[in-house]
């Protein structure tokens, strides 16, 4: 199966939502998916709820993690807006590294860039190095990238682009994130 490169972006509600159900449709066909999450870390409920399908045990195939998501975390939780650290940058190249690797080793079919396209606006790491990753994208392999201000260089280069559009938010009124929902 040929591969593609998909990014979820804008101002709206969804986008990590949308990549977690690709997430969950992937793995029960089968896939192997790595999710790496930039500008996250902590305890979130998609954190719990891949570790609990996890520890309910694979779909019989010995020897082999097929249908398996794996997430990892590459942010300090911190990093919202102004300017990065060296620590942040620190993280956030370590996580494309892992990306680059993952492809290149075969150990996923679909791989997930969690706010890849926040970090790389606001300068976290080069789009250039994510055009790196995509150029080097196995064949088989799909590559999902979320976050709002996806830079005009990788929507470029994405086979397909959906743009999440907020027409009307609780937060607006007060809502913060809710524990099951937002978080």
């Amino acid at each position: 199966m040929k591969g593609y490169v998909q990014i979820y972006t804008g101002d709206g509600k969804g986008k990590t939502t949308a990549a977690l159900g690709l997430a969950l449709r992937a793995a029960g066909a089968g896939l192997r998916v790595l999710i790496i999450q930039f500008l996250k870390q902590g305890d979130y409920s998609e954190i719990r709820a891949i570790g609990r399908l996890a520890a309910a045990g694979g779909d019989g195939e010995s020897g082999e993690a097929r249908g398996r998501i794996l997430v990892e975390q590459h942010g300090l939780s911190r990093f919202v807006r102004g300017r990065p650290e060296p620590a942040d940058i620190a993280a956030a190249g370590h996580g494309l590294d892992r990306a680059r690797a993952a492809l290149a080793g075969g150990e996923c079919d679909v791989l997930i860039l969690d706010e890849g396209n926040v970090a790389a606006a606001m300068g976290l790491f080069p789009v250039q190095a994510l055009l790196d990753i995509l150029r080097e994208k196995p064949e088989g392999a799909e590559i999902v990238i979320t976050g709002r201000n996806a830079p005009e260089p990788l929507l470029a280069a994405a086979d397909l682009v959906t743009e999440m559009r907020a027409v009307r938010h609780y937060y607006q009124k007060g809502v913060g994130a809710r524990r099951g929902i937002e978080k």
